[in-house]
This record gives structure tokens, sequence and C-alpha cells, in this order.
């Protein structure tokens, strides 16, 4: 990694002579460049089974035009002259840092152009004016542990990472509220704010940032009992295609004034704005809070005690389930403080008062008992609540520590109805395990979504076709039973087909009706959620 990229990652402070140690246009760069002006041709070809179908009163935009070679050396000398030259990398390997991520189920060979590095809405602002001028492609970047490519350049552009903009700006804790910019972690922003008694209950994988987790909507253990990403977004201030700078409402909790602007944007994967600032709910912290792990005799017996567990009502605060593959790998890899049985077993988090944590507790015990679940085992302090939650926290880390050179890591979601789980979480199992991989189980049983995570070696063209149509057949089982392609992931370009078929075109088309309102060049991440149009005014497909 570069010497720049590594002071980025580890002390935010750089150096504006860390640019240009290289002639800006290496072979490298010059076929970069060659493929980017070629992005209407780009190798993924036409999605035919759409235009087959596609109905005949949709509309499309125009085909966007993206700038030329000479287009993008402007823009980053515009941008370097008016915002300070240690404001855009060119580095070889900042391009590919931003472009491709050992996280992503799908990586493609085009990257980035360049990347930039605002420290405010203004200088954002800015960029997007020079983009929108020289029609360069601007992708957003916070944490970059996005899993469906949503971070990707399939058509070159400009990265825009957040990593300067990552302050608390503003707490108000007697309206149960904090002001943040992008680049702040979830789990930053929790020790931050704990004084208050307050705390951001969203929780996804410890490296989120609340800038990704807005584009993706995430969630993670909490929502079952608190919501998803959506549900606890106030307002944004958004930099549009052009520059223009827009908040979606005030600060109240509640308001009925116009459209809901705020939740255009939460899951659109930054492909209508660039989200700077993120006005967030907080919640009180629980009097009390427990946690207890349990282990069943199978998945579809957990997946029922799950399904049985929300039907009752029973407030819990955290239900989570892994395979015992996933068990076996915490237990390999030692990321916890204990060994763990290497069997189907499910975490449960409750929290309210005391009293009300207690009869939470002989409930779900009493469900759990008749699906022949093992003992509960309970945490005894705080600590150890931490080192019985962590086993679920670490899961994709830890399947990542046992990979062999070459070897991958295809991680994805699907969610269905809860009286659906057993069912799919059942033959998805058998399906995975007939693979004849590493591969595991995982997931918030408590809101019917759950991930399958499986190692293959990426250079054995018969293992990743085996391991796709695993996913495929996942993904598709989950829309047959009125489910969804993706539960928190997002789309990015790995789902892109799925998202047909879920919604349908007339949806598909009131979403590009949106997008080529908001940003009529689709310059604003091209490629993901939706297909560019075509030439023929149509749409152009990625698979």
């Amino acid at each position: 990694m570069s010497k720049f990229a590594r002071d980025v990652s580890r002390s935010r402070n750089t150096s504006s002579s860390q640019y240009r140690k290289a002639p800006f246009w290496s072979s490298g760069r010059v076929l970069l460049l060659t493929t980017f002006t070629g992005t209407l041709t780009y190798l993924y070809g036409i999605n035919d089974g759409f235009l087959k179908h596609r109905p005949k009163k949709a509309t499309f935009a125009q085909v966007p035009s993206y700038g030329t070679k000479g287009d993008m050396e402007k823009a980053i000398d515009d941008l370097r002259t008016s915002l300070g030259k240690d404001t855009v990398s060119t580095d070889d390997e900042d391009l590919h840092a931003h472009g491709y991520s050992e996280w992503s189920s799908i990586n493609i060979d085009q990257l980035p152009v360049a990347v930039a590095y605002p420290k405010s809405t203004e200088e954002v602002s800015q960029i997007a004016k020079v983009c929108h001028k020289y029609r360069m492609p601007m992708i957003p970047y916070s944490g970059g542990s996005s899993l469906e490519a949503n971070f990707s350049a399939p058509y070159g552009g400009m990265s825009i990472d957040f990593t300067y903009m990552d302050q608390v700006l503003a707490l108000h804790e007697d309206d149960m509220d904090v002001v943040v910019q992008p680049s702040v972690p979830w789990m930053s922003l929790n020790d931050q704010i704990k004084h208050s008694g307050l705390f951001f209950p969203v929780d996804p994988g410890p490296s989120a940032r609340i800038g990704g987790m807005v584009g993706t909507s995430c969630s993670g253990t909490n929502a079952v009992r608190y919501g998803t990403m959506k549900d606890w977004v106030i307002n944004l201030t958004v930099v549009l295609a052009d520059g223009t700078i827009i908040k979606t409402r005030r600060r109240p909790r509640k308001s009925s004034a116009g459209y809901n602007l705020t939740n255009i944007f939460v899951g659109s994967e930054g492909t209508l704005g660039l989200v700077t600032e993120i006005t967030l709910k907080l919640a009180v912290v629980p009097q009390e809070t427990s946690v207890a792990v349990v282990t069943f005799p199978s998945i579809r017996e957990a997946a029922a005690a799950a399904s049985k567990i929300m039907r009752a009502g029973v407030p819990v605060a955290a239900m989570e389930i892994m395979d015992e593959v996933q068990m076996s790998v915490i237990n390999r890899t030692g990321s916890t403080k204990r060994k763990w049985k290497e069997v189907p077993t499910m975490f449960f988090k409750f929290s309210g008062t005391k009293a009300g944590v207690k009869e939470n507790v002989l409930q779900v015990k009493g469900i759990a008992n008749k699906h022949h679940s093992g003992e509960f085992e309970f945490a005894m302090d705080a600590e150890e609540q931490v080192t019985l939650w962590s086993a679920r926290k670490e899961a994709l880390w830890s399947m990542m520590a046992l990979r062999r050179e070459g070897d991958e890591v295809w991680s994805t979601d699907v969610a269905v109805p809860l009286s659906r789980l057993p069912d799919i979480m059942e033959i998805s199992k058998k399906e995975m395990d007939d693979l004849g991989l590493f591969a595991s189980m995982l997931g918030h049983i408590g809101d019917g979504n759950f991930h399958e995570s499986i190692l293959y070696n990426g250079q054995d063209p018969k293992e990743r076709a085996a391991v796709e149509k695993c996913i495929h057949d996942m993904v598709d089982r989950a829309l047959e039973m009125e489910g969804t392609c993706t539960g928190e992931h997002g789309i990015g370009l790995g789902k892109k087909e799925s998202l047909v078929k879920e919604l349908g075109l007339d949806t598909i088309g009131v979403m590009q009706s949106i997008k080529g309102a908001l940003d009529p060049n689709w310059l604003m991440n091209p490629g993901k959620i939706i297909d560019l149009p075509s030439k023929h005014g149509k749409l152009t497909a990625t698979h």
C-alpha cells in the first residue's frame, strides 16, 4: 500500500509531497482511461431478458456521455488548484484501494481515475461542480466494507473518500439526536456519546461508518428490536450531481412537510447524491441488559424457535444464529476468549427493566425447549456479555482469516417472511453443504434475514460457477417466498438482475425516473442498483 494510503488509515495526516511520485500518464493509467472512454460498450453486454419484456410505456433517459482523458486531467487540475494539491490523489495504490475490495463478492478490473479527500460539505460541493462540468462520474467512499461492489468504479471517474469528514458535529441530549459527518464509525459514535446515557442502536459490522450505513440502509444484530437505518435518520445534508446543497428536512422527530426526501436518499447507495451530514435519532441505554447463548440440534429447529418467539411477541433486543461451521471458524481463529460447541447456536440479547428482562428470558426458554434446545448460558457481567456476543460480531472477519492464497469469500444475504424462514434455511443449508466447500450460514433470524458465506478457490472457474449457482438459487428461492434479494447489503453491482425479478420493470422504471430527475447525466455512482440507458433507449446490464 502507498505511504499516502497508510497515513490516511493510521493517522489521517497526509503531506502534499506524497503525490506525483511517478509520471501522471503511466501505461497503466492510459489503459485504464482507454477502458473508461469505452464505457457504453463495457464488457457486461445487454440484459436480453429485460429488453425483451420491457413495458412499452417505459421511458428512459438519454444515454450518458462521460468525459475524455483530457477532461479528466482538467478536472483533477482544477480541483488541485481550487482545493489544494493534497485534495486529489492519483497514486496507483490509492486507486486500487478505492476500486477493489477483499470484502466484496464481486470485483471488476476498472478503477477510479482519481480519489478526492474533501474536508467539508462546501468542498464536496466544489468537487461535484467540477466533476459535473467535465462529466466525470462520482463514487462515494466511506468505510469500504460493503459486500456488493457498492463503491466500485465500472465507468472510472472520481472516488470521493470522506476520511476527513469524521466529526460528531452536535449532540442534542434533551432532544435525543446527534449530527454527524459520514466517516464517523458507529462504534466510535457510541463511545463519544456514552456519557449522555444515550446510544445509536444500529450495529452492522464493526468497521462500518455512518455514511455507508445510510447508503445501503443497513441494519445489524439490534434490528429485531430497534429497526434498520432508515428508522433512525431524521434528516440529511446532500450534495447533488451539479453541486447544489440541500437539506432533506428539519430536526423534529416527526414531520409531514412534503415528500419524504430523507428516505429517498437512504438506501440509494450514492446514486442520487453525496451525503455529507446526517442527523440521527438516539435511544436511551436500557436499564438492564442480559446476553445468553443456547444450542440447537439443527438449523431448522433454531429457525422455527425464532419464528415462534417473534409470533409470541417477546421483545428480544437481538436474536442471532450461527451454524456449526461458523462456530468452528470462531474456535479455529481464536477470535474470542473461549471455546464454543460446534453446533447450530443462537445468541440472544435481552434489554429493558430488570423485571421485564426476567420475564422475557422465561418466555424464550419455554419456546426454545419445545424445539429441543440445550441449556441457556448467560453472561455473568458486562465483560462476559461482550465475550459472548463477540462470536457473532467477529463472524465474517474470522472466515476471511482462514483464507489460503487464491481463496475468496462470497458473502451475501436474503430475507423472507418469518413463517418461511425454517424452510429456506434448511434447504439452503443443504445445498451449501453439498458444495463440499468451507461454507457457513448465519443471520439476524429475528427479522427473517440470514447470510451465507462460502470460501472457494477464486482461480477455479468450475468452483466459482458452483458457488454462484448456489447463491443465485438461494436468492431466487427467497423471491419465490415473497422475500427480498437483500436484507441489508444493498444491490450494488451484484444483485441488479435480482432486483428486477423482485420488483418488476414498472417499479424499476420509477426508480430510473427519480434517478434521471436528480442526476440526468448519470454521474452519481453509475451502474449501481439500476443500469445505465443505452443508445437504443434501453438498459445496459452488468452481467
